[in-house]
């Protein structure tokens, strides 16, 4: 067996467009390079992973972005991953992503439009459906924001809220999680600019900022987060393709370097990752420009471990790219492809 100290990643993939489901791969430690070893369809379209650590090992939790959306869980030190337990259902449709959070598993639930609950065993497994809550509105892009559109759940730096980000209302709504009764609690709910259509967010380090980035315009919003009163504040924002760009360009993941200096963004379409630099006070982003993802529609973007490569999941040609980041200037160097069909995200555990 090969040696894994290096660290393993995992791509998730749409198994109705060719996926293979999740895709397992060793790391390389000197080049960042993926070397596939496996791969796992057990479940449909698990197009997000998460990981958790338990007693007995490292467990992957993967949505099912299906109608009738699901997550299960999979052993992950093997060649390749290995389901545990059976698919529970969360109560919501298109599941698109998933976070841990105080013992339990919230998946954000996109045609549906709501974030759902459930409790996570000492094993790692994911516990029956406990709630479901529900988002409420609309936004003016009729064909896209007809009503709620859950795309991404995630918890603060403190762990004390959970942040879900709607594209089809505009908003980032905030809630304390009820652990208990595995209820989420509405605390606040804070409006973005109309039409914008936020996807997916990203913390900075500092847990002080916050940056969400947008499908519908691709731009990323500047927010200040107090963590003590569960505000988000917007502050400004800024373009991540640049002036005069023509033709699509929807922005999907939005990553924040360890020491806070750059912003990466992946933009489908227009096929890019953006380097965008952030001041010292983390509120002021500039564009300094935009590098080829090396595929085609990049639907995830991920930083590994040791903050020094990004990997990019290219959903339509069926790959996962990596690149050397440019200490000083942020901007990354191609290093390597692995083929990955209808690759959707990358995590490292």
């Amino acid at each position: 067996m090969a040696d894994r100290s290096a660290g393993r990643a995992f791509v998730g993939s749409f198994t109705s467009a060719g996926g293979r489901g999740i895709v397992a791969a060793d790391v390389d430690p000197e080049t960042g390079a993926l070397a596939e070893t496996g791969a796992s369809d057990a479940v449909a379209d698990p197009s997000y992973l998460a990981a958790v650590t338990t007693s007995a090992g490292t467990v992957l939790h993967a949505v099912s972005e299906t109608a009738d959306g699901a997550v299960a869980a999979f052993e992950a030190t093997g060649a390749a991953p290995r389901p545990i337990g059976r698919r529970v259902p969360v109560g919501g449709g298109h599941p698109t992503h998933l976070a841990v959070s105080q013992g339990h598993l919230l998946t954000a639930n996109f045609s549906s439009g709501s974030v759902s609950v459930l409790p996570v065993g000492t094993d790692g497994t994911p516990g029956p459906l406990a709630g479901v809550m529900r988002h409420e509105g609309a936004g003016p892009v009729l064909e896209r924001q007809d009503g709620p559109h859950v795309h991404q759940v995630i918890p603060d730096p403190t762990g004390r809220w959970i942040l879900s980000v709607d594209l089809g209302t505009d908003s980032v709504r905030i809630c304390a999680l009820d652990t208990a009764a595995g209820a989420l609690l509405p605390h606040r709910e804070t409006v973005l600019p109309p039409g914008t259509g936020p996807r997916h967010l990203a913390f900075r380090p500092d847990g002080r900022h916050v940056y969400v980035l947008a499908e519908l315009e691709p731009v990323v919003v500047v927010c200040r987060w107090d963590a003590s009163a569960g505000l988000l504040e917007p502050v400004g924002e800024t373009a991540v393709v640049p002036d005069g760009t023509t033709g699509p360009a929807y922005p999907s993941t939005p990553v924040v370097a360890h020491d806070g200096r750059h912003l990466w963004a992946a933009v489908r379409g227009h096929d890019s990752i953006a380097v965008l630099s952030l001041d010292a006070t983390g509120e002021r982003a500039a564009l300094v420009t935009t590098v080829p993802c090396g595929g085609h529609w990049p639907r995830d973007l991920a930083l590994d471990p040791t903050g020094r490569r990004l990997y990019a999941a290219n959903e339509r040609s069926g790959d996962v790219t990596w690149f050397s980041i440019d200490a000083a200037t942020g901007v990354p160097q191609p290093a390597g492809t692995l083929a990955v069909p209808a690759a959707s995200c990358v995590i490292f555990a």
